[in-house]
């Protein structure tokens, strides 16, 4: 019998691409629809695992939104988070899987965590307000797998991704990130001949992006080579202000109207790009430029989206 794989969450952004990434190197992948398991349902997640013994298992299922999403809806996301994390982890520790690969987030360093940020800086400020609740849950669920670590000698390891765009991303403009927000917003302007985008925010953090394709084969590696206590980050280590963000895909698009942008709405964290250098030094590394990512998840949006504009 072969090692099969668990992708948890394969529908999502992240899942599908891992899927897409393991199919293509020939290994053997289960995944299980919602509807047929619920992951918030305890029970039917044991039942699952045990009845489909996974060899080890990709976590990748999460609630996920932009800050609108984590302002409005802190309970949603502070609990269905716990509650699909804690039952597949240990889930897969009842059933006897002793690898696990969790997902995590960089919402959860600190908001003036010193940059670029270490894996160290874990819970040593407060967090940004506008997602405090998916980063406690993601916290949670880093110190659940050491735990079953600790306790179990359970190989459950955690990665961390800068923030993340590519094709099967969330464009709802009420609960997306700022990349697939702003490609969205700004097709729609050029669509509509529109002179002027408003942009939530002053437009000047720095953030750290990185195709979705790269993490898939980041968080493959992990499950290979990495076997630490501690979580591992894993990033592009190349920040863009929001503006510049803006003005690229902008570029990209071929539009050429102007940004406006609101100050009295919430910029989050006003730095945020990740030391990933613990993973390359193990000899992982990301290949897909900004541009070129921005590019392909423009031609992703408008040829698979029931509400992509005509541009």
């Amino acid at each position: 019998m072969g090692h099969k794989i668990w992708v948890a969450g394969h529908r999502g952004m992240v899942g599908s691409a891992v899927v897409r990434a393991l199919e293509f190197q020939g290994r053997e992948v289960l995944t299980v629809d919602r509807r047929d398991v619920d992951l918030g349902d305890q029970a039917a997640v044991h039942e699952w695992v045990g009845r489909y013994k996974p060899s080890s298992i990709i976590f990748c299922a999460a609630k996920v939104g932009g800050i609108m999403a984590n302002d409005t809806q802190p309970v949603d996301f502070l609990y269905e988070n716990l509650l699909i994390q804690n039952n597949t982890i240990h889930a897969a520790h009842q059933a006897g899987v002793d690898r696990l690969v969790f997902l995590g987030s960089s919402c959860i360093y600190p908001k003036f965590a010193e940059q670029p940020i270490q894996e160290t800086s874990l819970l040593t400020g407060a967090l940004e307000p506008t997602n405090e609740w998916y980063a406690i849950a993601k916290i949670a669920g880093i110190k659940l797998c050491q735990a079953y670590m600790r306790q179990y000698n359970r190989s459950y390891v955690s990665i961390m991704p800068c923030n993340l765009y590519g094709p099967g991303d969330n464009f709802d403009l009420r609960s997306s990130h700022v990349l697939p927000a702003l490609v969205r917003k700004i097709l729609a302007a050029k669509a509509s001949g529109l002179k002027n985008v408003e942009i939530w925010g002053s437009g000047t953090p720095l953030r750290e992006f990185m195709h979705v394709d790269d993490l898939a084969s980041g968080i493959i590696f992990c499950h290979d080579n990495y076997f630490g206590y501690e979580h591992i980050n894993c990033g592009s280590e190349a920040e863009v202000s929001i503006k510049e963000l803006a003005e690229t895909i902008a570029d990209v698009v071929g539009y050429d109207g102007q940004f406006i942008f609101d100050a009295s709405k919430p910029d989050g964290t006003p730095r945020k790009v990740m030391d990933s250098s613990k993973i390359r030094e193990l000899g992982w590394a990301n290949k897909i430029d900004l541009r070129d990512g921005i590019r392909s998840t423009v031609t992703w949006f408008l040829e698979n989206h029931p509400d992509a504009p005509v541009v």
